[in-house]
């Protein structure tokens, strides 16, 4: 595919006569973009022949596969297809002189590892602000979980999955008054509504995405041994299901990419181009640190070389400083039925830079399927006259590809076996439960040595502790009364006494699996 290769990706054909090519520049790809368009305009289609065209000049690519369409991207499409005169006549209308069928490289990513590589990262990994977007948490109860996060680093103990972040916050429940004194408030209500929201994420299936091994960022940026840029298809069919999970976890993504990529500046092409499908789940309900927080990705990651796509229904549906960092615009067809419709349309044609040729709001109701307004950067970054042009045909496979090709995809893969078995090393619910048993054994052993010490010494001991309050005791009364007059166990002891007995009864299991999450599940 020479056009990727020299003046630009070819998208289409534009003018009149759809003869025009209308190409978006390597070197501003990075620069970011928005496709847009109601259900059924071609979205998907644009996407596609985005990947196949930066794949071809080696650039990776990350996307979510909502549909589970673009799975075909990993075969060659054929002249057997139904569509297969339909596009080549296409092909021939707007001058793509280059069109052929192929395959692309492609590793398939999925968070419940059914059809793709598990991807995996730790709670450590995402933090406590993207953690509480997650949970859907209030200022106060996001306060407690940051104090959470505060007392597992100065202690050491690794947040690694969820069991972990339930055992953690257990534990500080029992010593919330201590804590409290350090750090602030810490109230049982809290503590209360965070596990609530864990047991649902995790009844969500999110228990098989926090864990390890983590995701290795530089797995995103492989090539083929003919240099071809991986395709990245995460399976976003069934996450779609937890939409906060879903734009928690590509929120991350992009986070991850921008703190650990070095500064490129202006780059020929770019390092990697991420596609975020049903861009609206990011930003719905969002609190305004977050959207602070993708204004701030999107502006900065640029340098990093990275290309951020916006894909979603309405231009209206990311908000307007986000808006204004995507230069490259693709403009499927939005259809105007009501008042609200009419007024979405007209703002979505003030974005582009007029064209005599034709009116925009106009062209952007009436283009027809696999059909847009396109605008892209041209050179100094000058956004370019907005054109109606005619989408290129995909090279790939239109559709999905079936159970047995994903799987031979998946076998053949260079990442095959890496993230398939999970590990649960020593963490937090580990450390806790450890600390737990020993605390109960050394209370089990000071109880009996207790027991077996002589009366008199016994009153002595509780003499010299409780001032005249033990003197007066008559030594008549039953043992365990006068074990637990004389003894006052620290929030700590008494919380891993607890714990520990707890353990070793059916009953008290069922309680632990019930808070904890499970003693053995995930491992």
């Amino acid at each position: 595919m020479s056009e990727a290769e020299n003046s630009g990706i070819f998208v289409g054909g534009g003018g009149s006569d759809y003869g025009a090519a209308q190409m978006l520049r390597p070197d501003y790809a990075n620069r970011h973009g928005l496709i847009a368009g109601a259900t059924g305009t071609g979205k998907t289609v644009t996407l596609q022949i985005l990947a196949e065209s930066f794949s071809a000049m080696g650039v990776p690519v990350v996307l979510s596969d909502v549909k589970g369409d673009l799975s075909g991207l990993a075969q060659s499409g054929s002249d057997g297809f139904k569509l297969h005169q339909a596009f080549m006549d296409r092909a021939a209308t707007i001058g793509f002189g280059d069109y052929a069928y192929r395959a692309f490289p492609v590793t398939f990513w999925d968070l419940f590892g059914e059809k793709g590589h598990p991807v995996r990262t730790t709670l450590a990994e995402m933090g406590p602000l993207l953690l509480a977007r997650l949970l859907e948490l209030s200022e106060a109860q996001e306060g407690v979980l940051n104090i959470a996060f505060r007392v597992a680093d100065e202690e050491g103990w690794a947040l690694l999955d969820l069991k972990d972040l339930q055992a953690l916050l257990v534990w500080l429940g029992q010593n919330r008054k201590d804590l409290s004194l350090r750090y602030g408030n810490v109230s049982t209500a809290s503590i209360g509504a965070i596990q609530r929201r864990l047991l649902v994420l995790e009844g969500q299936g999110a228990s098989q995405f926090f864990g390890e091994p983590a995701l290795a960022l530089d797995d995103l940026f492989l090539t083929d041994e003919s240099g071809a840029g991986r395709i990245n298809i995460l399976a976003a069919d069934q996450l779609m299901q937890s939409p906060r999970l879903y734009a928690t976890f590509l929120l991350w993504l992009l986070s991850e990419l921008f703190e650990t990529l070095p500064e490129v500046g202006d780059p020929d092409k770019p390092k990697l181009v991420f596609f975020f499908d049903e861009a609206h789940l990011l930003f719905e309900d969002a609190p305004k640190a977050l959207v602070d927080k993708v204004e701030q990705v999107a502006r900065l990651i640029r340098s990093k070389g990275v290309g951020v796509y916006f894909i979603t229904q309405n231009p209206a549906d990311v908000p307007e400083d986000i808006l204004g960092q995507l230069g490259n615009r693709v403009q499927h067809a939005l259809r105007a039925f009501t008042a609200k419709d009419q007024r979405a349309l007209r703002q979505a044609a003030e974005n582009y830079r007029e064209n005599p040729d034709f009116d925009i709001e106009d062209a952007i109701r009436e283009v027809g399927v696999g059909e847009a307004v396109t605008s892209f950067l041209e050179r100094k970054g000058i956004p370019g006259m907005a054109q109606r042009t005619l989408i290129r045909p995909p090279s790939s496979q239109l559709g999905p590809i079936d159970v047995a090709t994903r799987a031979a995809v998946m076998g053949a893969s260079p990442l095959a076996g890496k993230y398939e078995t999970a590990q649960d090393r020593e963490s937090a619910f580990e450390i806790l439960q450890a600390r737990a048993a020993a605390a109960a054994q050394e209370a089990e052993a000071a109880e009996a040595a207790e027991e077996e010490a002589p009366p008199a010494e016994r009153e002595y001991r509780a003499g010299r502790r409780y001032s005249g309050g033990g003197v007066s005791r008559s030594s008549s009364k039953p043992a365990a009364t006068r074990r637990r007059s004389s003894r006052s166990d620290s929030i700590g002891t008494t919380f891993a006494k607890s714990f520990a007995r707890q353990l070793g009864t059916r009953t008290g299991r069922a309680v632990v699996r019930g808070v904890l999450g499970g003693l053995f599940r995930g491992r």
